[in-house]
Parts: structure tokens; sequence; C-alpha cells
């Protein structure tokens, strides 16, 4: 079986702790390069890693004929510049999220992608793959909660570092563009619908200048989403599900752990039953789900459409809560 060889554009933590190892557990993929501006960082992630090559530029990276798929991890304001290039290049591009730093970023990698009709392109939402949220949507869809009508997610973390990217503004750092997008995306998915209006408010950081707390509101033709996310602040992740019948609560729902099971509950009449997944890489399905399509020259799960419209809810929310913050 032909595996696909991926390239990772830099030595960012996410792709080195956690994307690099699962894509070389997955059973369709294998990472063969490594690049980075600085030669001696990614010789020492291929070497810690177990990577054929190391790149001392994103250009030498892309310029590799083995390579057939790009894994972007780049900073937010890095990712639609070099996944065009990644595709006028000639490869296959999973790109992190958020897709870029605004709608209109994203409608151009959208035309970019267009002018290379058989290479694949999709954002790395990685928890709409694990089996947990597969679970939850058949619930929903099986009507195993009646009718859905309401979600509630929080999301937070601690993150005081001024180095780091994510207190960034020109970076495209912040809570919502990190972890909110997660709470727009999942109620997205969800209703298999996009909102019809929306209202978020914020606290920005003085120093920063990036949000630091952020709550909003989304309304959909079949109800309402509520969020809360924020990045100084005790860590804690947890989404519930509500229908005119049951509920279903997601006790991990974004960073599933891939050595031990999930469990979501799920109570209706009284009863609560606990469902439990086994152990998995949700970052190993998305790998193989991407190299699936490429393999076999379908659709990707998640089309870049979708990626495009979860920005413009996070652009809207953002000029919202700027715009009352004065």
């Amino acid at each position: 079986m032909r595996k696909i060889q991926w390239g990772v554009l830099s030595t960012a933590r996410i792709g080195v702790n956690k994307v690099i190892p699962a894509l070389q557990a997955s059973q369709l993929g294998t990472v063969a390069a490594i690049a980075s501006r600085e030669p001696a960082a990614a010789q020492a992630a291929a070497q810690r890693l177990g990577i054929p090559r190391a790149f001392g530029s994103y250009e030498a990276l892309l310029a590799d004929p083995a390579i057939d798929a790009i894994y972007n991890p780049l900073p937010n304001h890095l990712h639609v510049p070099w996944s065009i290039r990644a595709l006028e290049a000639g490869k296959h591009v999973l790109c992190e999220k958020p897709i870029g730093l605004d709608s209109g970023e994203a409608q151009a990698l959208l035309a970019a992608a267009r002018r290379f009709p058989k290479l694949k392109i999709m954002e790395a939402f990685m928890y709409r793959h694990h089996p947990q949220w597969q679970g939850a949507k058949r619930l929903i869809a099986q009507g195993g909660i009646g009718t859905l009508r309401t979600i509630q997610a929080f999301f937070s973390y601690s993150n005081l570092d001024p180095r780091n990217i994510r207190n960034d503004a020109a970076m495209g750092g912040g809570g919502m563009m990190d972890i909110g997008c997660y709470c727009i995306s999942l109620a997205r998915f969800l209703f298999a619908a996009e909102p019809v209006r929306v209202h978020g408010i914020a606290e920005f950081d003085p120093t920063f200048g990036v949000d630091r707390l952020a709550s909003a509101m989304l309304e959909f033709p079949g109800g309402t989403a509520t969020f809360t996310c924020a990045t100084q602040l005790a860590a804690y992740q947890r989404v519930n599900i509500f229908g005119t019948e049951g509920r279903i609560e997601i006790e991990i729902p974004f960073n599933a752990p891939p050595d031990r099971p999930t469990r979501i509950f799920c109570e209706r009449a009284g009863t609560t039953n606990t469902l439990t997944f086994p152990v998995c890489n949700q970052y190993s399905i998305q790998g193989d789900l991407f190299a699936r399509a490429i393999l076999d020259d379908t659709p990707v799960p998640t089309p870049l459409e979708d990626a495009l419209a979860n920005l413009r809810v996070i652009e809207t929310l953002l000029a919202q809560a700027k715009s009352q913050d004065g």
C-alpha cells in the first residue's frame, strides 16, 4: 500500500509534539521531511523524531519532488501565504486552524485552491474526526436527545508568555482565533447549518492587545449555541448538547487523549448512559482520512468552504467585541 509522503513546515510545538508522531503512526502516511528557517532546528527535530530529511528553508522542502503533502502548522498569519505556495508547488495541503487571519485571506486561499482542482486542501480541525464526536453527531441525527435545541461550550487555558504567538495580535493571536474557533465549529457541525445571527463580547489584554476572555451567542435556524473561551483562566473544557428529550455531555471535547479511552454521557428520561470510545489518536485519524482522499481522489472530509464560513463568524464576533471595547 502506497503511503503519502508528508513534509512539515516548521518545528512548531503542535507539529513535533502531536501531529508528526500521529502521522508516523498512521496507516496511510509517513513524515519524510521537515523544514525550518533555522537549519539546526530542522536537523534536531528530524533526528529526535526519526524524520529522514531536514531542510533549512520552507522553499527547499516545497521543491522536493518526493513530498506529496504539506502539513502547515505555522503561525496564523503564515497559513494562507505558505499554503498557496505549497499548492503552487504541486503539494496537497493540511493547514492548521484557523485557516487565515480573516475571510479575505480565506477567500484568496479558496481561489488558489480552485486553480489546482487535483490537489486536496483541508483545515486541520482534528476533533471532528474523533469517534466521540462522530458518535455524538450520530446520536443527534437518530433522535437520541429529541430535537437539538442548544449547545453550551467552554474552553480555557492560562498563557501569560509575551513571547508566545498566541499573545501576538499581529500574528493572529487571541482566544477567539485559537480556541473559540472550536466552539464555533462544533456548533455549525452539529446544527449542520450556518448561524443567522451572532453576538460577541470580549475583554482584551492591555499589553498583548489580544482577546483573553470572550463569550458569544450564535442563533441557528434550529436553535442556539453559547460559548466562553479564555486564555488567562484555569484550564478547562466541556461541551453540553441539549435536545427536547435529553442531553449529551462531552467530557474532553477538544484535546482528546491518545493514550486512554474517552467518554460521553447521554441523559434521557432520567437515565444517564456512558458511552466509552476505545483508545485512538484523532490526529492519526485526520491524517489517514486526508491521505485516503488523496489516494482515492475523493473529496476531503471537510471542504475549504467550511473553513471560510467558520472564519467569517470569528471575524464578526471579534469586530463586535472590538467596537464595544471602545
